[in-house]
């Protein structure tokens, strides 16, 4: 009786998210409405969680996270051009916030939720070193060549590219996200499944959904994840007058958008490590990270055809910091494919400094 109430509102959620979307798009909202847009999009982040999962379970690992992962990276991307081309030269810089915001969420705030989740229910969260070490590589590598390269290159003022440079880190940036995917799928995908120590995986939805269910999953997963984005973009407006009511930098939008966007993913990647599959939620975190760089450098290469302004890509000295820090703690944790609570908690430290800087810069 509960899992047919739970999929009948989750079937119907979507459809009544999307209306909102439509009602709300493009007007001013008064506050009472801005509240029943927030409940849609808080709707609409459940939702594409339960088909995600329903779609996961369907195609197996590793490919069930990287469904989410990309679904919601490419409207990401979307909703960051359509930023641009509206925000004008006040959105030079929308670019690289989000993408640096999404690095932090995901690397920092899902990895630690997910070590620390699996740290409580066994003492000791365990992953396959190999995959995540692998994962963790490429989202530095990208990282590096999109948001640091571009503070010390010297052919454009500024923390820019020149078109030529652009072009490149575009292309650089594709091609590796495409061989990590190959590598995912096709190579090695044994490196990026659950691993088991001293006991089964919980497999307690040992029965894998219909064709027909997936599909009706799928199709239900993309209503979802449109109307999440379109609906922090229709409640952005009142964030930024209470970001800038509070006296807080315009960077605090990004991550509060950021956040929004990427709760489907989190929330997700908790559920897997409450099932004791720390590695789909560690496969979710730098999934995410990894697809959010190497699909939105290359379209916003392509939009600059057309988008009159400057590219802000270039990290600032706090960002760096934050950025190698990252990377630092999260390889020292990876190494021994055994991660304690107190992994965890360093990684929630360090975004707790990232918000808390985001904040207070």
């Amino acid at each position: 009786m509960i899992a047919a109430l739970r999929t009948t509102w989750t079937m119907y959620v979507p459809i009544l998210a999307a209306l909102v979307l439509a009602l709300s798009w493009g007007r001013s909202i008064p506050g009472p409405v801005v509240v029943v847009v927030s409940i849609a999009l808080v709707g609409a982040v459940l939702a594409a969680v339960y088909h995600a999962e329903i779609v996961a379970h369907r195609v197996g690992e590793p490919y069930g996270s990287l469904v989410l992962a990309v679904a919601v990276t490419v409207i990401e991307v979307a909703l960051i051009v359509t930023m641009m081309i509206s925000g004008g030269d006040k959105a030079a810089s929308l670019a690289r916030d989000t993408v640096f915001a999404a690095v932090m969420i995901t690397c920092n705030g899902i990895f630690g939720l997910v070590l620390l989740v699996g740290a409580l229910r066994r003492r000791v969260a365990v992953f396959n070193a190999e995959g995540t070490g692998a994962a963790l590589a490429t989202v530095a590598t990208l990282a590096t060549l999109s948001l640091v390269l571009p503070t010390f290159t010297t052919s454009a003022p500024g923390p820019e590219f020149s078109p030529p440079q652009l072009a490149f880190a575009a292309v650089a940036s594709l091609l590796l996200y495409g061989l990590f995917v190959m590598v995912q799928t096709v190579r090695h995908p044994d490196d990026f499944l659950p691993v088991e120590d001293g006991g089964a995986v919980d497999d307690s939805d040992a029965h894998a959904p219909s064709k027909r269910a997936a599909l009706i999953s799928l199709g239900m997963l993309g209503l979802a994840l449109v109307c999440v984005v379109g609906l922090a973009k229709v409640v952005s407006p009142a964030l930024e007058a209470g970001v800038a009511a509070a006296g807080l930098p315009q960077s605090a939008v990004g991550v509060v958008i950021a956040m929004l966007v990427l709760l489907p993913e989190t929330i997700a990647a908790v559920n897997s490590a409450r099932r004791n599959q720390v590695q789909i939620g560690l496969n979710l975190a730098l999934g995410s990270a990894m697809a959010s760089i190497g699909l939105t450098i290359p379209v916003i290469a392509i939009a600059t055809i057309w988008l009159s302004g400057p590219l802000v890509l270039g990290l600032g000295p706090t960002q760096m910091v934050l950025l190698a820090l990252t990377v630092v703690v999260s390889t020292l944790t990876i190494v021994p494919g055994r991660a304690t609570l107190l992994h965890g908690g360093v990684h929630l430290a360090l975004f707790a400094a990232f918000v808390f800087l985001a904040a207070s810069p």
